[in-house]
């Protein structure tokens, strides 16, 4: 029996569609759809454990995978079936997770898992910017308690006309990439890159996409009226005690008020904290701790927290002694590290990030080999957090969620400015060595002055803060570049990066209802202002990048050579290549251009000398004499009929000089002419149509002997 389904479909301004569709695939998950764009087909599930994990928090998943056999390909390795999630999924992941999380009630800690799966690939349809559509449809379709429905959208702006969702080929056409989370009446997340677009455009791209999403949530409501809305199934909440709660905050928020007016250093300000926790907890006996204790740190957690934001709208005073604009101290230094390509390191209060940049070929191009995409990255960055970072010791496993995130992040708000001539592959690491507040920016702002230490000729350079927001009631307060605490304990982490002409790139979460666009405005105005104080201190660490790399350093030539010769260059086997590049010491790459069908040479290499044998052996396999035309040449064989002569500016292109152009006279021996070794020049002829064979001539280029009479007398 065919089980009954239920549709509803979202109509974009451009006339396309997104259907949503229930009642047919896995009925056995609390909640299920498929989102069809085109072909493009997304599955979400979501399943919730009817019973609370004993963590103090919610054990959330967030899974996107696409399916190699949606586009019709195998996967690569040995078992030819997918493995460990790539970057682009785990972003995917990241982008619904940052939305969908603080929706559910606080108090909520079973163990729930929402799997989305690309099950059919439309190439011109970019598929993660529907899984948040995807994932909010299955959490109103299900009983987990949730607490209204959102969506996402992509945005794109080509020739000023703003796009929902665009397919790869117009957003490659655009100067706006953005992604926009949001309920009905509130923005939740935003993250992007653009071409330096100004503050007021990217809230217009942020409206233009509020608006498509509202749409998007109507067709959630309607499904689900359809379907039938379940009832929110009951669960076990926290422990609440009213009395408890005002006794601990009657305790402990004056005094914290007073730690936070200290101005202190994280770590002196944490200690002070502990030590007060652990007095106010010392009052207690162990029976009371023992049944309360979780209880009592909830609730002086909850009383620091007021404090500390009380602190920032009552006096405009931070943790740090600072006003709610003001920059941290700022110092910077370049070529720290005397063995890499590039280096550089940027200390703002407490973060501090070490940059390095690597050259190479297209060979260490990142390939990307996903079912929705396929090609090479020729700049790209890692970012590392290690757990000293924040004085902690703790597991090393692997990279996580957040550095494969941070590293994006930077990733995009710098490869704005890398030149379209760049000829090689450029790698960039941020090691993070102190982290209180904003590492990524750090990063930014590393990474920017290592690539000018390694010569990379950047368009300009990028600075980035991190924003936050504390409100309460109609009273807020906009403050540049937050700390760790700051992020946790406010209400927004707005992270912003740009040349002193606009914005390049931007990440926001938002963890309140109702951000109005003038609050949005006012952080993005503020922001400006000190990201280009920031870029002040860069500019006056390294003003232009370095005029050249590193003697150090490989210097990359590119040539380009007919396809003819490819063969030549490498030689059977790979021989004439493989010996050049040990010769020479240079890493020599052959790539063919589809468009022109030409080869493209790569020469890496850090002696000059050996970069210019390797130019030469590639002048003398392309060189092509023109006929009409002289040429010097060396003799370097005698034969009985002739004499082997080699061109001079192509060494190894050998032509025979036959004996019968040596002179205008008769010619008995070679040698009466000339000899090995000499050096002289002949006239190209081209290829004799009698012999089939190339033709040169010494006696062309000599005066011809007048022709004596013969008469009889």
């Amino acid at each position: 029996m065919i089980p009954k389904t239920f549709t509803q479909e979202i109509t974009l301004s451009d006339g396309r569609t997104i259907t949503l569709e229930t009642g047919k695939l896995a009925k056995q998950a609390d909640g299920s759809v498929v989102v069809r764009m085109g072909d493009c087909m997304l599955l979400a599930t979501a399943v919730s454990a009817r019973h609370a994990s004993p963590v103090d928090f919610l054990p959330l998943t967030i899974d996107y995978r696409e399916k190699f056999a949606a586009a019709g390909r195998f996967p690569g390795g040995f078992f030819k079936r997918e493995a460990r999630p790539s970057n682009e999924e785990i972003l995917t992941m990241r982008l619904v997770d940052r939305v969908l999380r603080p929706l559910f009630p606080k108090d909520y800690h079973a163990e729930t898992q929402i799997m989305i799966q690309l099950m059919s690939h439309d190439e011109s349809v970019m598929p993660d910017a529907l899984a948040g559509l995807a994932a909010s449809t299955v959490l109103q379709l299900s009983d987990i308690p949730f607490e209204n429905p959102i969506s996402e959208a992509r945005v794109a702006r080509v020739d000023g006309e703003w796009i929902i969702n665009p397919s790869k080929e117009i957003l490659a056409q655009s100067d706006v990439d953005i992604m926009i989370g949001a309920s009905a009446d509130s923005v939740a997340m935003v993250e992007g890159e653009f071409s330096e677009i100004s503050e007021e455009e990217m809230v217009e791209a942020i409206a233009f996409g509020h608006e498509a999403i509202k749409d998007q949530i109507k067709a959630q409501e309607a499904l689900v009226a359809e379907v039938g809305k379940k009832e929110t199934r009951e669960y076990e909440g926290e422990d609440q005690d009213a009395e408890l709660e005002a006794h601990i905050h009657s305790l402990a928020y004056d005094r914290c008020y007073e730690i936070a007016k200290k101005g202190v250093s994280k770590a002196d300000r944490g200690e002070l904290f502990s030590t007060l926790k652990e007095e106010i907890k010392a009052a207690y006996s162990e029976e009371e701790l023992e049944e309360k204790g979780d209880l009592i740190s909830k609730y002086f957690s909850g009383a620091q927290k007021k404090a500390v934001r009380d602190l920032v709208l009552n006096d405009g005073v931070r943790l740090d002694a600072r006003k709610t604009t003001e920059i941290r101290p700022i110092w910077c230094e370049v070529d720290y590290l005397p063995s890499t390509h590039g280096s550089s390191v940027f200390t703002r209060g407490e973060t501090q990030a070490l940059a390095t940049v690597t050259l190479g070929t297209s060979r260490e191009a990142n390939i990307i080999d996903l079912p929705t995409e396929q090609g090479e990255e020729n700049f790209y960055l890692h970012y590392n957090f290690p757990p000293f970072s924040t004085g902690e010791a703790r597991p090393l496993r692997g990279t996580s969620r957040r550095e494969v995130g941070h590293g994006n992040l930077a990733q995009r708000a710098l490869k704005k400015v890398m030149p379209d001539d760049c000829p090689y592959t450029v790698r960039v690491v941020s090691e993070v060595l102190e982290s209180n507040g904003s590492s990524s920016m750090a990063t930014v702002c590393a990474g920017t002055m290592a690539l000018m230490d390694a010569g990379i000729q950047i368009n300009k350079p990028v600075s980035g803060i991190a924003m936050g927001l504390i409100t309460e009631g109609d009273r807020y307060a906009v403050l540049s570049d937050i700390l760790g605490d700051e992020d946790h304990l406010g209400d927004m982490d707005f992270k912003v990066t740009g040349t002193r002409d606009g914005i390049t790139a931007c990440q926001m979460d938002i963890k309140i209802k109702g951000l109005s666009y003038e609050i949005l405005t006012q952080a993005l105005m503020q922001a400006k202002e000190g990201r280009l104080h920031i870029l002040d201190h860069l500019e006056a660490t390294i003003s232009q990048p370095a005029t050249s790399v590193k003697e150090h350093a490989p210097k990359m030539i590119n040539r380009t050579i007919p396809n003819e010769f490819i063969g030549a260059l490498i030689g059977p086997g790979g021989k004439v290549i493989q010996e050049l590049q040990k010769e020479s010491g240079c890493t020599i790459v052959i790539n063919e251009d589809p468009v022109t069908e030409e080869g493209i040479v790569e020469i890496l290499g850090t002696s000059p000398e050996g970069i210019a044998m390797v130019e030469a052996k590639i002048d003398s396999i392309t060189f092509k004499p023109e006929v009409g035309q002289t040429y010097e040449v060396k003799v370097i064989k005698m034969l009985d009929f002739g004499a082997v002569v080699e061109y001079l500016e192509a060494p190894g292109n050998e032509v025979l000089l036959h004996v019968s152009e040596l002179a205008w006279e008769r010619t008995e021996n070679v040698s009466d002419v000339v000899n090995m070794g000499d050096v002289l020049e002949v006239k190209y002829f081209g290829i004799d149509s009698r012999t089939r064979k190339e033709k040169v001539s010494r006696k062309a280029l000599l005066p011809r002997p007048e022709r004596k009479d013969n008469k009889r007398e």
